[in-house]
């Protein structure tokens, strides 16, 4: 007899549409943020490629908790945010703080006919329109034309393209005129090569799983996040039965490891600041979250502070000793 309660798809599964996404986006020269989002709402994993740019990883989470949240693709709720009186709108983003970006693109992921999760793309040229020098070939699915945002979602999920920004022919013409793609031609849909120029990406998911192996071995379940030097996610994880909060928790500390050179239980002491109260004031200068608990480490190259590698969701002292674990293993 299956669970009662509403269920998450599996990190494994979240993890492998991140990587069909990553894949395509660079076949399409895309470089963004990809991530998947549970049914509960839960971030269950993401992934910034490279030179993909800050910011793209929080517009990309917003569209996936709304297509998980809402059950529907984004680009729907979208619609139905501008036509419905705008302080229902207005109450929706407030009550909901997680929808703040309700763009198109993302999509519900189904099994067994039940939601389980919400998958969406953003980020520095992750957009409806193309890119630069793109083959039409590639931007086109059975002759038609097909927006390069929507088509990594599509081929992520393995679905029939279907485009959600309302707009493919229009923005086909402005770059390609009246050419005409034969259906037979058309690669949008043909697999992409696995993705071979995200090193930044490979050494931050290395990390994370350098992590959750140490987790394993000590017999928790944590959330894990690596952030770049400005506190910005470069790849989240939560481990499978792992508290929802940490997810939170991890990026938190890790963006203090890394905006501030120390381990983010240090925070306070390396500022002076004798109780949690300051440590909360001095959290409110950086727009990044940042947490003074134990659980993040900063991570160095050649004694320059180039990330932060955060694990939460366990006591903060067996976090922290699972990111050090990690930070020797890489």
């Amino acid at each position: 007899m299956g669970s009662p309660h509403p269920r998450d798809l599996g990190l494994a599964g979240a993890r492998a549409l991140v990587q069909r996404a990553v894949d395509k986006a660079e076949q399409l020269g895309l470089r963004g943020a990809v991530a998947v989002v549970g049914a509960s709402g839960t971030l269950l994993t993401a992934s910034r490629m490279d030179a993909g740019g800050p910011g793209g990883m929080a517009r990309a989470r917003s569209k996936a908790w709304i297509s998980a949240t809402q059950q529907i693709p984004s680009s729907e709720h979208l619609h139905r945010m501008t036509t419905i009186a705008p302080p229902v709108a207005a109450g929706f983003a407030q009550a909901s703080p997680e929808a703040l970006f309700p763009g198109a693109g993302g999509m519900p992921v189904s099994a067994g006919g039940v939601v389980v999760a919400g998958i969406a793309a953003s980020g520095a040229t992750v957009s409806p329109f193309f890119p630069e020098g793109v083959d039409p070939r590639v931007v086109s699915a059975d002759g038609r034309p097909a927006n390069p945002e929507d088509l990594l979602i599509a081929y992520a999920l393995s679905v029939p393209y279907t485009g959600q920004h309302g707009d493919d022919q229009k923005r086909w013409e402005q770059r390609f005129g009246d050419l005409a793609v034969d259906p037979a031609d058309s690669l949008g849909m043909a697999p992409a090569p696995p993705a071979g120029r995200q090193a930044q990406l490979d050494w931050a998911r290395g990390l994370c799983d350098a992590a959750m192996d140490a987790a394993t071995r000590r017999g928790v379940r944590v959330a894990v996040t690596v952030v770049d030097r400005g506190g910005d996610p470069v790849q989240q994880d939560l481990m499978d039965g792992a508290p929802a909060g940490g997810v939170a928790v991890a990026q938190a500390v890790a963006g203090a490891a890394a905006l501030f050179d120390c381990g983010s239980g240090d925070l306070g002491a390396r500022f002076g600041l004798p109780d949690g109260g300051a440590v909360t004031a001095l959290a409110a200068l950086v727009v990044p979250p940042v947490l003074g608990v134990p659980g993040g480490l900063p991570v160095r190259d050649s004694g320059q502070v180039v990330a932060g590698l955060g694990v939460g969701g366990g006591d903060p002292a067996v976090c922290a000793d699972i990111a050090r674990i990690a930070l020797d293993a890489s």
